[in-house]
């Protein structure tokens, strides 16, 4: 099945640990962190009498340099900007390890009353920074909370701690329970499963089984002054406000999530895969809303501009569709006669299907595949933007996102996909690559963001599909959301009106920033 080949750590890499966070893979060419920090202007201290009591709450303390700048590294490209300058992103932390949930709670008090920034971190496979302790204080590292606790068959609803990492939790999930949760996110053995809720993550197969707001039924969090709160469980409600749903893609300022119970499914028994080409990207998207309004949801549904349709694929000359679907024969069948049907209509030509979905099965999670085939000197600098909008709009954003891109100087080259699919809309991926002098990397970095954003925002489009916002992303929320941000501005103020979760995220103002 689709899903089963990839039990696996993805990257394949010698060095990976199980169940631990992997290093980025630029991180082993970097020369030591020894200069300033990239990130860290305004650095609150952790009291050495509150170190040592953290000590005595917790299972390990880690607050040498070294240390933290290794277990705050993340995938952010901006953070890697630094790196390889040998400026650390945040070298000044103190990092706690915490056991179990009351570990969690004790932490989170003790911060509280001293007024500590505190920062949750896990996998730290974000490529935004959402887990970068920008005003230092403590990092909160929730990894070895990481088994499941229950599993219900009837209901086929897991019960897991946030801290497990996806490879191992879907490992003993397909063999001891038999099941599935579908969620296969490109990071997916260097992701938890409690990131993939705080920032609102989506799999690769999430046209047939959803993101994972789709997929969490209840919660526990531990609130910002310490407290702990149970969320669900049910499969629907008329109780309010969905609270759930509150927390999910909160990145970690609102209150830590330590456990997560979420739907699964039957493993499947059957798949199938279908390519087509077409002579353009919005024919393609054409006929991607087309099999999506027709009721079909295909676990892949993966349209490549010209440019990846070449990069990944050996197509060049079209933009690649790929469709592929795992669930019960009949159903498989069902949405392959749809598929058939309507891109049989509307392509220019028809792929070995199975050629193309091993290949994409082969290659799916290798990182930065479409920035393949340029010279990657030391200014070159590469990302990827994911966006979600309305069909009617997508056309037009794909045209003026790329063109956004490439009128900033020193660009190579931007491309995109569309890799996630609804019946109103779509997720677009965009790759951006920028080749500038080395002092002059953030700049260019900065000058895409921006003419992306503007683009995105005019459109009114929702400017992350499923990284999340984190540090990047920050300076465009508020733009995006309008009159609501005020709204988030109030439930922050409410929950923690101390200010000390994850500070300097998600666009919200931060007290710590204005004691700069």
């Amino acid at each position: 099945m689709i899903s089963r080949q990839t039990v696996t750590h993805p990257f394949n890499r010698g060095d990976y640990v199980v169940g631990a966070p992997t290093p980025p893979r630029w991180a082993a060419d970097c020369p030591p962190g020894t200069g300033p920090a990239s990130l860290q202007s305004a650095v609150v201290e952790v009291p050495g009498t509150v170190v040592a009591e953290l000590r005595a709450i917790a299972a390990a303390v880690h607050t040498a340099r070294d240390e933290v700048i290794a277990r705050t590294r993340d995938w952010w490209a901006g953070t890697s900007i630094g790196e390889t300058d040998g400026h650390p992103a945040t070298p000044d932390a103190v990092i706690v390890e915490a056991a179990d949930e009351e570990q969690v709670a004790a932490v989170v008090r003790l911060c509280h009353a001293h007024g500590i920034p505190l920062t949750v971190s896990a996998g730290r496979s974000n490529v935004l920074g959402a887990a970068l302790p920008v005003f230092g204080g403590v990092v909160l590292d929730v990894c070895r909370l990481n088994r499941i606790i229950s599993f219900d068959p009837e209901s086929m609803i897991v019960e897991v701690q946030a801290g497990m990492f996806g490879d191992l939790f879907e490992k003993e999930l397909q063999e001891t329970h038999g099941a599935t949760t579908g969620h296969w996110p490109s990071a997916f053995a260097i992701s938890t499963v409690g990131g993939w809720a705080a920032c609102r993550g989506a799999g690769q197969l999430s046209t047939r089984y959803g993101k994972i707001e789709d997929m969490v039924v209840g919660l526990d969090v531990v609130l910002p002054d310490g407290s702990s709160a149970s969320y669900g469980t049910y499969p629907r409600a008329a109780v309010g406000p969905d609270l759930r749903q509150l927390f999910i893609g909160s990145e970690g300022t609102l209150g830590v999530i330590t456990r997560l119970r979420l739907r699964t499914h039957r493993l499947p028994d059957h798949a199938a895969g279908l390519a087509y080409g077409f002579d353009t990207f919005a024919a393609g998207l054409d006929a991607c809303r087309e099999i999506l309004q027709r009721g079909a949801t295909p676990a892949v549904l993966r349209l490549y501009d010209a440019h990846e349709s070449g990069t990944h694929f050996g197509e060049p000359g079209t933009n690649l569709l790929l469709i592929a679907d795992e669930a019960d024969p009949a159903l498989v069948e069902a949405t392959m006669a749809v598929v058939e049907q309507v891109c049989g209509e509307r392509a220019a030509l028809t792929l070995d299907g199975d050629a193309v979905l091993a290949r994409w099965l082969d290659e799916r999670m290798i990182v930065g595949k479409s920035g393949d085939g340029f010279a990657k000197g030391p200014g070159f600098v590469a990302d990827t933007c994911e966006i979600a909008a309305p069909w009617s709009s997508l056309p037009a954003i794909y045209d003026e996102v790329v063109a956004a891109i490439e009128a900033v100087p020193g660009t190579l080259r931007a491309s995109a996909h569309q890799s996630h699919a609804y019946t109103d809309g779509a997720c677009l991926y965009f790759s951006m690559r920028g080749e500038v002098e080395r002092a002059q990397r953030r700049q260019w970095y900065r000058a895409a963001w921006d003419a992306a954003n503007d683009v995105l925002i005019r459109h009114g489009a929702a400017i992350s599909h499923h990284h999340g916002v984190g540090l990047l992303r920050s300076p465009y929320l508020e733009r995006s959301l309008g009159s609501g941000f005020a709204t988030l501005e109030a439930v922050k103020q409410a929950l923690d009106p101390e200010g000390i979760m994850n500070p300097g995220k998600l666009g919200l103002p931060s007290r710590f920033q204005a004691d700069a």
